[in-house]
């Protein structure tokens, strides 16, 4: 039935309905300290290694075959991130129960004027209370974004072959196939079990921040209830779409229809063998929550009543926590549709079972469409990633004789800057050494920037390095840089500064190694990585140990391998460093042994090392023993699709703020070359 558009406070009314109505009363309470979610001891602790490290070690060794390794690793990885995950879930369902007010109907009713700041109330303590949830940033245990992609692609499941989640419901579809009823059911039932856990935690995740795809954030104005409704219908959105992430399968590009609804269909009829009429009724109704005009399982219904008595079969009702499970669902997709109808937000609906009345008139063409192009579109992606691979592979190879064909040496474009190492010098290829890109007083300057963003609440504030244990790291990116300076807490100019000198190095490289087409920034970062004192003492590890910045480096078979999880299209790296008052830290290249050095570069001020991406130039970070290493860190793609999503934001905010304040620059940003102050995942 198609709604009729309420007012935009009666739709937040309705985005939640049991915490309004719940916790209107206990609100008006006075405030108490925010509940901080502590752990508990049915918490999993967290793993000794991330789930990054252990996925990489898997990946090197599918890269030599060692398949034993592959699935302990591959295993390791996932029971890691299930820890990881499992923490986060906890802790969020936590604070929703400690910001849970008292049952509907057993306080008075609050007066209309005072509702909603009661109801925001409400969610602040809520938000306070997640504040708390996760590990703090950055931190080994905070999956990156392309893993996180590999995760969510479900390639540790596709490496194992194995689908534990779905081992319950596949065991009990056997056993009712080989006709063993009471082995079908016990496992169904478990599977329904597990169902349920895997649902409330995948709907938990959902509740992250808001994702500004297809908006350019600077410029995205809503209003305050149409915030709340883009994100709430996000959320939603997300939530619904957990019926196809539980429904998926490793090595299917479908999930599986009907996934849930399946399960009782199964059930009334092996209940019905073992001769439990009054289970076969229960599943049998259950069904038909989903599906009520459906003939066979009518008949069935039919016939279990008739064999067990009216009577007896009259009272029993669908199972409860399905007849919760649907009426959420039915609210969540009226609420969906609406927005789709209303405010244009998408929405795929992923049930076959959504009754008719649930959308809106005009919808049901366009939704059917919709279902029909993306099942098309699922059928083809298997076709499409073979296709990718085969370029892969092609890219792979063009990059393995990329120095046979790329000329170097062109001009610096910036004065003061002179090339220290060529190539030959460097015993390589596509490698270079460039001093005076930076002065003195620029150098101190970005390194205060450093420390006063990481004082300022960047994140980056003297945890324990991801690579080793025996240094701390602070760092900002370029857009947190700007955003900080934009806020008054570091300086704004500091902030103008690094931005510009990324971009300067950026022109370097495209004119030292003579690119026809432009780089793009594919990630870049300021870090200071300063040594422990008491963690020096027989250390025998690296700050960084050899690796490529494209490739997985398999050292002992001498290859590298070009797949996920490696950054596949970065092309080019940099890293300018601000210092040299510091024990240990130099740079080194190596022979893809990852032992055999072949050149080493000491850091200092405005020292920039720039090199080619791919597999012939491994390279690592000697420990840094003494005193603090600073250095901005670039990585460029030349594929314009993989470009930072942050730097496109960094350069709408350098334009608001410094379109109309040309005049407010110092003498010596002023007299930067105009392609230095044009606006346009690792360490080293």
């Amino acid at each position: 039935m198609a709604l009729s558009p309420p007012p935009l406070l009666l739709l937040l009314l309705l985005l939640l309905p049991p915490l309004l109505m719940a916790l209107l009363a206990w609100a008006a309470t006075p405030l108490e300290p925010v509940p901080v979610p502590t752990l508990i001891p049915a918490d999993p602790p967290l793993p000794t290694q991330s789930p990054d490290a252990l996925f990489a070690a898997g990946a090197e060794a599918y890269a030599r075959g060692d398949w034993p390794t592959v699935v302990l690793q591959m295993e390791r990885a996932l029971r890691a991130r299930a820890a990881v995950r499992s923490r986060l879930v906890r802790c969020r369902l936590r604070c929703a129960n400690a910001t849970a007010g008292p049952a509907e109907g057993t306080e008075p009713q609050p007066d209309p004027v005072l509702r909603d700041l009661w109801f925001f109330r409400v969610l602040l303590r809520r938000a306070a209370c997640l504040r708390n949830c996760g590990p703090a940033a950055p931190s080994r245990y905070r999956l990156g974004e392309e893993l996180d992609r590999e995760f969510g692609r479900r390639s540790p499941y596709n490496y194992l072959q194995v689908a534990y989640f779905k081992s319950e419901f596949r065991l009990g579809v056997r056993f009712y196939t080989e006709e063993q009823p009471a082995a079908a059911i016990l496992h169904l039932e478990k599977a329904l079990e597990e169902y349920f856990v895997a649902d409330t935690e995948c709907r938990a995740l959902c509740e992250g921040p808001y994702d500004y795809e297809g908006y350019n954030y600077l410029e995205y104005n809503a209003d305050l209830f149409q915030a709340i409704t883009d994100h709430s219908m996000q959320v939603l959105s997300c939530k619904q779409g957990c019926v196809t992430e539980l429904a998926s399968q490793p090595g299917q590009e479908k999930p599986l229809e009907d996934f849930l609804p399946s399960h009782f269909n199964y059930l009334q009829f092996a209940y019905y063998n073992n001769g439990n009429y009054e289970k076969a009724i229960e599943c049998a109704k259950t069904y038909l929550l989903f599906f009520p005009h459906d003939e066979v399982m009518n008949q069935n219904l039919a016939y279990y009543t008739a064999v067990l008595g009216e009577n007896l079969a009259r009272p029993i009702q669908p199972r409860e926590e399905i007849q919760v499970y649907h009426q959420r669902s039915l609210m969540e997709k009226e609420l969906l549709f609406f927005s789709y109808d209303v405010f244009g937000i998408p929405f795929v609906d992923p049930d076959t079972w959504t009754p008719e009345e649930v959308i809106p008139k005009r919808l049901r063409e366009k939704q059917k469409v919709e279902r029909e192009t993306a099942a098309r579109i699922s059928e083809e992606i298997g076709n499409l990633m073979k296709e990718i691979e085969t370029l892969v592979e092609e890219k792979a190879k063009e990059s393995a004789d990329m120095s046979k064909f790329i000329r170097e040496g062109g001009p610096l474009v910036y004065e003061g800057a002179s090339v220290t190492m060529n190539s030959k010098a460097l015993n390589g290829s596509q490698r270079v050494v460039v001093d005076g890109l930076l002065s003195a007083e620029e150098c101190r300057e970005l390194q205060r920037l450093t420390n006063a963003a990481a004082s300022a609440g960047d994140g980056y504030r003297g945890k324990t390095s991801p690579h080793t244990p025996s240094e701390t790291f602070y760092g900002v990116t370029v857009l947190k840089a700007l955003k900080l300076g934009q806020e008054g807490k570091v300086p704004l100019h500091s902030a103008y500064l690094y931005y510009n000198v990324t971009d300067k190095v950026r022109h370097m490289m495209e004119s030292y190694f003579r690119l026809e087409v432009p780089l793009h920034f594919s990630y870049s970062h300021l870090v200071c990585r300063t040594a422990i004192d008491e963690k020096q003492e027989g250390r025998s590890d690296n700050s960084h140990e050899v690796h490529v910045d494209n490739c997985i480096l398999n050292a002992e078979a001498l290859v590298c391998v070009k797949e996920p999880p490696a950054y596949t299209f970065r092309d080019y790296s940099a890293i300018l460093y601000l210092n040299g008052d510091f024990e240990g830290g130099a740079f080194y290249f190596t022979e893809l042994d990852a032992k055999t050095e072949t050149a080493e570069v000491q850091p200092q001020c405005g020292r920039a090392v720039g090199f080619s991406s791919g597999s012939e130039n491994p390279h690592g970070v000697k420990a840094v023993t003494k005193g603090q290493r600073c250095a901005i860190a670039l990585w460029f793609t030349l594929d314009p699709r993989h470009s930072e999503r942050e730097r496109v934001q960094a350069d709408d905010l350098v334009k608001m703020l410094f379109s109309m304040e040309e005049g407010d620059l110092e003498p010596e940003m002023e007299k930067e070359s105009p392609a230095a102050i044009v606006v346009g995942k690792d360490e080293l």
